[in-house]
């Protein structure tokens, strides 16, 4: 069975394409067959994050608009057995997604993939809502910032409207000396804020920004804290599914 994860957050810059990129490269890594569908339209990253942007001739727009047939849009990351990207068009006049488009390619490619990992449009309109509509999981990028605490539970009661029962937060960029100011929440206050799971943090290493802009993934980095951290939050939520 394949399990779709929408990667979503409140607002830009929360995380969610270095997140998705590295989450997906551990499941790669361990053997599944993963799809990443990039849906930020007119502000695609992932491509850059694995270092795909100039492979990239067709996108989930022109799959939609009939221009490309399915398979001509997916790009292999060669570094992997079985990690492919599918882009969000740069254009974003023409890249607009419907519910019943969604419905279709996912459909189509559940049956070749364990898992198809969604990076959402930041927000909550139309284009987030078509976004999500397939996912049965949702993991919602966050930070150590009471706005972002306000914004997770916004997001957190649409995704409960949208169906998504499995909801998951990640606090991304803890630093964890941020908790001795009375500006910033501490993990326990986070924690009792937010109705959905806490399923890991991210600390914050300026070898995770080094790495989105060296376009190799972090987790390839093998061995390190990082891959042992991105793996025991797939365990966290891998296990609670299973319950």
């Amino acid at each position: 069975m394949c399990e779709i994860i929408a990667v979503t957050s409140g607002n830009g810059g929360s995380g969610k394409t270095m997140f998705a990129a590295n989450f997906a490269s551990v499941l790669a890594m361990s053997g599944c067959r993963v799809l990443l569908m990039d849906l930020n339209a007119g502000l695609r990253n992932l491509d850059i994050a694995l270092g795909l942007e100039s492979q990239i001739v067709y996108d989930i727009a022109d799959v939609v608009r009939g221009i490309c047939p399915l398979d001509k849009a997916l790009i292999r990351d060669s570094r992997f057995k079985a990690l492919y990207l599918l882009s969000a068009s740069q254009d974003h006049a023409k890249a607009s997604l419907r519910t019943a488009d969604m419905e279709q390619i996912c459909g189509v490619l559940s049956a070749r993939f364990d898992f198809i990992i969604i990076d959402t449009p930041a927000g909550l309109g139309r284009d987030w809502r078509a976004a999500v509509s397939q996912a049965n999981i949702a993991v919602v990028l966050m930070t150590q910032e009471y706005s972002s605490i306000r914004e997770t539970e916004s997001l957190d009661i649409n995704l409960q409207k949208c169906g998504i029962r499995h909801r998951y937060a990640i606090i991304n960029r803890v630093r964890r000396h941020d908790h001795q100011h009375d500006c910033f929440p501490d993990l326990e206050e986070i924690d009792e804020a937010i109705r959905m799971p806490i399923a890991g943090g991210v600390i914050f290493d300026e070898n995770i920004h080094l790495s989105m802009n060296s376009s190799i993934p972090v987790v390839c980095r093998k061995d390190s804290y990082i891959v042992r951290n991105f793996k025991r939050i797939f365990l966290r939520i891998y296990n609670d599914l299973r319950k």
